[in-house]
């Protein structure tokens, strides 16, 4: 088989969507922005690229002082050097973002002023600093409209005019859909056990001799990816926790 037998890209987001391994191919699809978060379609032809290959395929000259990020599944920025290899297959980061700044960016949290060294931030280092208690929430103040509540998973831009606010508050009740065995199911509560996900997966009552096993991935909690034997528990994000059952009969 030669190169032009390949299909022309993999997607990267379908593959982590997909549970699967990435294809061969001519080039593997990532997402990329460039100082905000409007992140677009980008192909590189490696799938363990340095960090300057995925800036020049951006158009973006490493000589011009970038700092480049992979956003990971929890929402954490993750540094990517200009020399270090990222693999594609194994990190599940799908969206890169790169700045050409130094500065730092100043929000309120509550009644405190902080400051961030980057120019977004995600949804999990709030609720790591906010220290929220368990049926609490944190949400973007918006003058004049809605406040926005934010989840773990969620990414603010810091760098829109103003300073952004952030508050803590009870938490309203929401409905999340999760994936289970490849189907959409929702559940009201962001918190599931092992118990929920199995009737889910198999509704009804079932014999003694049957026994289930579960792996699960994008969780909101960490680890984030992993195996849930029963009496377990994960928290998952509002949209995308994929649950795969299955069950065994025992002689």
């Amino acid at each position: 088989m030669t190169l032009d037998d390949f299909p022309d890209h993999d997607d990267l987001s379908d593959a982590l969507r997909e549970d699967r391994a990435l294809r061969p191919t001519r080039a593997y699809r990532i997402r990329f922005a460039q100082d905000n978060l409007d992140f677009r379609k980008l192909d590189v032809p490696d799938p363990v690229p340095l960090g300057r290959q995925i800036l020049t395929a951006a158009g973006c000259d490493p000589r011009d002082g970038f700092s480049l990020f992979a956003i990971l599944p929890s929402g954490d920025f993750e540094d990517v050097r200009l020399d270090e290899p990222f693999d594609l297959r194994a990190r599940g980061a799908e969206r890169f973002v790169a700045f050409q700044t130094d500065r730092d960016y100043k929000f309120t949290l509550d009644d405190s002023q902080l400051e961030w060294g980057k120019p977004a931030i995600g949804g999990d280092a709030l609720y790591k600093l906010a220290k929220v208690g368990e049926h609490e929430a944190i949400f973007l103040q918006i003058r004049g409209g809605t406040d926005r509540l934010l989840e773990p998973d969620d990414l603010v831009d810091l760098t829109e005019p103003g300073i952004e606010r952030f508050i803590t508050a009870p938490r309203p009740a929401t409905t999340c859909v999760i994936i289970v065995n490849s189907r959409p199911r929702e559940v009201d509560d962001r918190h599931v056990t092992f118990e929920d996900v199995v009737k889910l997966a198999f509704p009804g009552s079932h014999d003694t001799n049957v026994v289930f096993s579960m792996t699960y991935r994008h969780a909101a909690s960490k680890p984030h990816a992993g195996e849930l034997a029963a009496g377990g528990s994960v928290d998952i994000k509002k949209k995308g926790t994929v649950f795969n059952v299955t069950r065994t009969v025992q002689s």
